[in-house]
């Protein structure tokens, strides 16, 4: 299959980017589901370990990724199929529901779009390859966990642990790194922001981020190796810092409320994962500059 996209590469880059549009569809899906289930399983394990009568409103119905159907929060009408085909139907419906004209929010076609962009980049940069594969899987993960840390400041265990061994185990077969960097990179990437935090912590007396940040970290790092690590700290550090800036003095965000560094970390490492070695190269070649 490889060698046929190889040979037609405008219909693999749109097939990608088909693909990418779909892939968006379903991540919203669980960027929306995800964060509520599992606060619905740890609201019942807190009741079971406090031996207090779980809720039973809220475990009446079943809830996951595939149920119930998708549905229109303001009139609970089920959606059709054609009003699941990704950004056409949001351009179709003219932006709101077809049964009580609820405004349907801008995200999903939003994400839709940024999925299938970045697939294509990730598709065009390494070919039809398993590097591709894997990339993909990466990229569409650090989607996930960026919107999700945005709306609620929380990046999920179910999701980064499984990236993280996924790397190291890529890391087997020389996938964008090997096995010595690939290990080096996921503590180091870990310790380095959890030092940090401790340091933090002990001089202010408050906890400047959350134990996500570190296993995102972890996760680049045995992704990319121990190398792109410096490169995707810098680029989080500057971007995050103008941004929250530009969020207190242009919007009023409040300095007091946190802000997610998740997102960040994760904009850094894609960038990492798509030019790492040239910015690296660039990095090193400006330093050793007479």
């Amino acid at each position: 299959m490889f060698e046929v996209f190889s040979a037609f590469p405008v219909f693999f880059l749109l097939s990608v980017g088909a693909l990418g549009l779909v892939i968006g569809s379903f991540l919203n899906v669980i960027i929306h589901r995800l964060p509520i289930m599992l606060e619905r399983q740890w609201r019942e394990e807190c009741q079971q370990f406090l031996a207090i009568e779980c809720d039973k409103v809220a475990t009446a119905e079943p809830y996951n990724l595939a149920v119930p159907r998708s549905h229109c929060p303001g009139c609970g009408r089920s959606l059709g199929v054609l009003e699941n085909i990704p950004v056409i139907s949001y351009l179709m419906l003219r932006r709101q529901c077809a049964g009580c004209g609820v405004e349907i929010p801008v995200r999903y076609p939003v994400v839709e779009i940024i999925t299938a962009l970045l697939s294509v980049i990730v598709a065009w940069q390494f070919g039809a390859t398993t590097h591709m594969v894997a990339a993909l899987i990466l990229t569409w993960g650090l989607i996930v966990l960026s919107v999700i840390d945005f709306d609620r400041q929380l990046l999920l265990d179910v999701i980064t642990l499984p990236l993280l061994w996924l790397g190291l185990l890529l890391s087997v077969f020389g996938i964008f790194s090997d096995s010595n960097a690939s290990i080096i990179g996921a503590a180091l990437g870990y310790l380095s922001l959890w030092s940090v935090f401790q340091l933090f912590r002990l001089i202010t007396g408050k906890e400047g981020m959350g134990f996500g940040d570190f296993k995102l970290l972890a996760v680049l790092g045995a992704w990319l190796g121990w190398l792109h690590l410096p490169l995707i700290i810098l680029l989080s550090s500057v971007v995050g810092a103008v941004v929250g800036l530009l969020m207190i003095l242009l919007m009023g965000h409040d300095r007091r409320l946190p802000i997610p560094f998740g997102p960040y970390l994760a904009a850094a490492g894609w960038v990492a994962l798509i030019w790492g070695d040239r910015l690296n190269a660039l990095y090193l070649g400006w330093i050793n500059f007479p």
